[in-house]
């Protein structure tokens, strides 16, 4: 198996410091004190690759595009290009790609978000090469199915998969997205691998969930913080406590005043008080709790709070299992197990977190 790999190594900055989306922001998000994500998660997926095919033909970008992951994974990575900028771009990618085609690789395996998967999607296109594509989850917010659910998983898909299928890939316009509206469009189709462990397309709609909202806004305690997440079925919690909120960004509400709107990750930790909650909900198709669109909401803002997941039903029954992809695999176990979901005012199911 010779596996081509691509990292975008600005993949995901914008998270955790409330830009939701690196594109045209990477400047923004340095001054706001934001680390670079995908490199460790990088590692992280050729890592288990290593573990599973350690005699994998590793083929791949110079720098941070991939040899210095693939080195620190284990691997002795044949270099087919380096990018042309110490700020690498969407045409590094896109040359890149064209790189491991020529030298024939059987998969692409990439490091990025939705405008990654674009760029390699379009890319391979153009080339008319029958070369399947998997993703390595490390963009803010991920509207395709080309990605594996994590980087391990990632890892493990590429080490063993023996045949693939067309999935979408899809991409947002971020302005629009920063503004609190979702327009997500199809970009190309693309040949993935065939895996349990791959993640749904996001679904973009959700049930009713007024009286939910109502039972979370009935039990809120005084002195307790509610750190509030992004999405529509939250955004009900939002109004029914008496705030218009920020529809895909965070807020932090306590004792009927808002403390923080839109917040960041400095912001939410500033935040806090001795009694802390996060309330988010699923994303629908895929289940993730924490890890997509929510970066701001860190391992360390999840260390110092309780967690209350909340869903419509309809919401709940396309899913079947909840999922956490924090960066941080110290939470990520301390979330598994069941979780009792708020479905109603007084309703909730039962629901695994693995």
């Amino acid at each position: 198996m010779r596996i081509g790999v691509v990292v975008n190594p600005i993949a995901g900055m914008g998270g955790r410091v409330g830009l939701k989306g690196t594109d045209g922001k990477v400047a923004e998000a340095r001054d706001r004190g934001a680390e670079r994500r995908a490199p460790d998660r990088a590692v992280a997926a050729l890592s288990a690759l290593y573990d599973r095919a350690p005699d994998t033909e590793l083929l791949t970008y110079g720098g941070e595009m991939g040899a210095e992951e693939a080195r620190a994974a284990g691997f002795d990575p044949e270099i087919v290009g380096e990018p042309g900028e110490e700020e690498t771009s969407a045409a590094d990618t896109r040359e890149a790609v064209r790189r491991l085609v020529a030298d024939g690789v059987d998969l692409v395996l990439f490091v990025g978000g939705d405008g990654t998967a674009v760029d390699v999607a379009e890319t391979l296109a153009e080339s008319g090469a029958d070369v399947p594509m998997l993703g390595v989850p490390a963009g803010v917010k991920i509207y395709s199915s080309v990605f594996a659910v994590t980087p391990k998983a990632a890892g493990r898909v590429a080490a063993s998969f023996d045949r693939t299928e067309e999935r979408e890939v899809n991409d947002i316009d971020e302005e629009a997205y920063r503004a609190g509206e979702v327009r997500a469009e199809l970009k190309a189709v693309a040949s993935v691998p065939v895996a349990e462990s791959l993640q749904s397309g996001k679904q973009l709609g959700g049930g009713t969930v007024e009286s939910l909202a109502t039972g979370v806004a009935d039990d809120a305690k005084p002195g307790v913080t509610y750190v509030l997440g992004p999405g529509s079925t939250v955004g009900a919690i939002k109004s029914e406590l008496g705030f218009d909120g920020s529809p895909l960004g965070v807020d932090v509400w306590r004792d009927g005043e808002v403390v923080a709107r839109d917040a960041n990750e400095e912001a939410l930790l500033a935040a806090l008080g001795d009694e802390n909650v996060i309330v988010v909900s699923p994303i629908g198709g895929q289940g993730f709790v924490f890890g997509r669109g929510n970066h701001q909401i860190s391992p360390a803002v999840i260390r110092r709070s309780d967690v209350e997941i909340v869903a419509s039903k309809t919401k709940l029954d396309g899913i079947g299992v909840l999922r956490a992809d924090t960066g941080d695999e110290g939470v990520d176990e301390s979330l598994r197990g069941w979780w009792k979901v708020r479905v109603g005012r007084f309703e909730r199911r039962m629901l695994k977190l693995s």
